[in-house]
């Protein structure tokens, strides 16, 4: 399984991603799910996937080798992200007929769905999810993210707290939190984690990197939302049948008090 995450806000794009591809006992793998594509000054591209791998890679292998021969269409070649997201559309839809060798495998799940993110100079950032039967939607104020893969345990954080008004580091923390919410409830969802920022108008990634279970960055954030979390919980109103004495406050303030 795998759990992607897309957010769009006024300051640009956040993209993050799980790595793990097989989860049973004795077979655990890992594989790259965000792909990157940058024409510095000109245009900015990440590219999230999930679904079967064989149709990722022949997808992958398809847009590279357009780059490389200057097919009549590729990534550098529509002035529109729409546009380009119709034209993987097209390469997903051709690569799970490629793949389940002209449906002669009903059996096999050979969809695959994916994220695409980015900005072209002149024309505004953009989000966009492409569907496995090649049709496209986009993100919008009142959505401002996506998901794919395993995503009903992150998206609680998001709809509590994206908003397109969120800042651009906000939200690259939200999209950790959320990833590291999936992680703790899904063993098919693991680290380490790909994340990606495209600050608006820069044309270029403004970061990008990989969080290990012991990067100390994805360390902090993770004990500091637990911990905040316990608090949280401590803080909530306690129910009328409750003594005094169950109140957390009133234990802190009796025990400073004492001091």
């Amino acid at each position: 399984m795998t759990y992607c995450v897309g957010i769009q806000v006024d300051e640009g794009l956040v993209l993050a991603s799980d790595t793990r591809t097989s989860a049973s006992f004795d077979d655990v793998r890992t594989y790259a799910k965000t792909h990157r594509f940058v024409f510095p000054g000109e245009r900015c591209l990440v590219l999230m996937s999930a679904g079967n791998l064989g149709t990722t890679q022949a997808v992958l292998s398809r847009l590279q080798r357009d780059l490389d021969e200057g097919a009549a269409i590729n990534l550098r070649r529509p002035g529109r992200l729409f546009e380009i997201a119709e034209y993987i559309g097209g390469l997903l839809v051709a690569a799970q007929a490629q793949v389940n060798r002209g449906g002669r495998l009903p059996a096999v799940n050979v969809e695959a769905t994916m994220i695409m993110a980015g900005q072209i100079a002149g024309e505004p950032p953009g989000l966009l999810l492409i569907y496995p039967l090649g049709n496209v939607i986009a993100a919008s104020p009142e959505t401002p993210y996506l998901q794919i893969g395993e995503s009903k345990y992150g998206k609680p954080i998001l709809d509590r707290i994206i908003r397109s008004s969120t800042s651009l580091d906000d939200a690259a923390r939200c999209a950790l939190v959320s990833l590291d919410s999936t992680i703790r409830s899904n063993v098919s969802v693991g680290l380490p984690i790909d994340l990606t920022l495209i600050r608006r108008d820069a044309l270029e990634l403004a970061e990008s990197c990989r969080l290990e279970e012991h990067s100390p960055l994805y360390q902090a954030i993770r004990d500091s939302w637990a911990e905040q979390l316990n608090t949280a919980m401590g803080r909530l109103p306690r129910w009328p049948w409750e003594p005094p004495s169950a109140d957390p406050i009133r234990r802190r303030q009796a025990a400073q008090q004492q001091q």
